[in-house]
């Protein structure tokens, strides 16, 4: 189910509300944690409910092991248990996401003829097995406490977080649910959750949606595209990707706060970096702690030398890059971040004397060039794109693209005051991408907002009309980007 369709707003959500809070006003607080877990699993099996199979299948296996390697002494058998839950997460992962794409490049490879099974890749598989593999981890290190069968499948399951993140952990949603103070309705957290909700419904369907007209014209045309052109769809393409995935961050946190439930923070203006660490300590905040705790750390870190340092560090980024997709594409975006990444640690003493706006100008631009490795369907394609990026001549932006972007708001707006297409369309273009690259950079993000809160008049209008306006928009459902990760 998706968080900007009509029965998740008017059905789901009440639901999932109403029941919560009234079970827990009768003090049925087991009861409540397991309505909860079910209304969860509706949420995820809602488009194919041979995905709770898999889910299921993976919290009751994950539970087990957890659970015997907390009450188990007996360390060599801890180890097997542990090695035991590694291979199954990542083999799970392996199957679903990875396998065509491994055994495909074997037969290129070797002149082999394995089948592809052609799967479809389980929603928010990766989100929910990372997050699962560090429970099952820190329970080898005995650094968990022994919770229950419902405890655990609510941390798993819990619907804001589980498609796309954050990747929270234990410690930040299980006692949570334990505190009695937030087993009732509370004004002040409903009242930031909707403003979260909306701000994040608000960034999706009115601007991310919006950004990939151009983008989906500009990636499906590339013959077409100038140097002018290319970079326009480039620079959507970075914009749409910060709006999308912020707004399915500011969803989720909102949604979370109507349960009386804080998130961990998973994305801070990541395009105000003014370098690449800087940046990938802002975008997506969780998946960078994990990768730190269960990778970089296992690796030594930065306490075996220098160059075992950067070799960490780049070996960390290739993981990424294969976490976020079975495309050569993803790897070679790893690869490159992780470069980059090595380069900024060896030179961090210089750049850090060079003036800030100097830095931010070229991580901004290295993330922008970066941005197309990502989105691009495979390697030719991402030549194609630099190509007409560096080589092509300027020139117009095409009608093409223009029809593409002219929103129905855009057309009546035409009609009604006879004014002449496409160069109104063009302009509205052009000041709107202007705005989006405002706001990502200046404006306070949403979490700047929560913590600075408080319920005004003015504010209350913004947000209703937000969600008023997301709703009536809602006709071209579109589901979020870090949804196919």
């Amino acid at each position: 189910m998706l968080f900007n369709s009509y029965i998740f707003v008017f059905l789901f959500l009440p639901m999932s509300l109403i029941g919560y809070f009234t079970l827990n006003k009768f003090k049925k607080y087991s009861l409540a944690k397991i309505f909860l877990i079910g209304m969860s699993f509706w949420f995820y099996g809602y488009f194919n409910p041979w995905y709770l199979i898999i889910m299921l299948a993976s919290i009751i296996v994950n539970y087990v092991l957890s659970n015997k390697m907390l009450k188990t002494e007996n360390n060599s058998l801890r180890k097997i248990m542990l090695i035991v839950g590694i291979v199954f997460n990542i083999g799970i992962l392996f199957y679903f996401k990875y396998y065509d794409f491994f055994f495909s490049n074997i037969n290129s490879a070797f002149g082999t003829d394995f089948t592809m099974k052609n799967l479809v890749l389980p929603l928010g598989i990766s989100f929910f097995t990372f997050q699962q593999l560090s429970y099952v981890i820190d329970s080898y290190k005995k650094t968990v406490p022994v919770y229950n069968f419902f405890d655990y499948s609510l941390f798993v399951t819990f619907f804001p977080q589980l498609v796309a993140g954050p990747i929270v952990l234990h410690s930040e949603i299980v006692p949570q649910f334990a505190d009695k103070s937030k087993k009732k309705p509370i004004a002040d957290n409903f009242a930031k959750g909707l403003m979260s909700f909306s701000f994040g419904m608000a960034k999706k369907v009115l601007i991310a949606d919006t950004l990939g007209r151009i983008v989906n014209w500009g990636f499906n045309n590339i013959s077409m595209l100038s140097s002018t052109t290319a970079v326009l769809v480039m620079f959507s393409y970075t914009l749409q990707l910060y709006f999308d995935f912020s707004g399915y961050c500011d969803t989720a946190t909102g949604i979370a706060y109507m349960f009386n439930i804080k998130l961990p923070m998973n994305f801070n203006s990541p395009y105000r970096a003014t370098t690449i660490l800087d940046f990938w300590d802002r975008w997506h905040i969780t998946l960078t702690r994990f990768f730190k705790n269960y990778v970089y750390f296992p690796l030594g870190g930065s306490k075996k030398g220098k160059v075992r340092t950067y070799i960490n560090v780049f070996i960390v980024f290739v993981v990424s890059g294969i976490w976020h997709g079975a495309n050569w594409t993803f790897i070679i975006w790893g690869m490159i971040h992780g470069l980059f990444s090595v380069f900024t640690r060896i030179f961090k003493k210089y750049i850090d004397k060079i003036p800030k706006i100097i830095n931010w100008v070229v991580t901004f631009a290295f993330v922008n060039l970066a941005w197309v490795i990502f989105r691009a369907k495979d390697v030719t394609q991402v030549r194609q794109f630099y190509y007409k990026l560096f080589k092509e001549t300027t020139g117009p932006i095409p009608d093409e693209l223009l029809e593409a972007f002219a929103l129905p708001e855009i057309k009546l707006v035409e009609r009604l005051y006879g004014l002449q297409y496409p160069n109104i369309t063009l302009w509205i273009l052009l000041a709107f991408v202007a705005f989006c690259f405002f706001a990502s950079v200046f404006m306070k993000n949403t979490n700047e907002r929560i913590n600075k809160f408080k319920p005004t008049v003015i504010g209350c209008i913004v947000t209703a009309f937000l969600l008023a306006y997301t709703i009536v928009s809602l006709s071209g459902i579109s589901t979020f980007l870090y949804f196919n990760f």
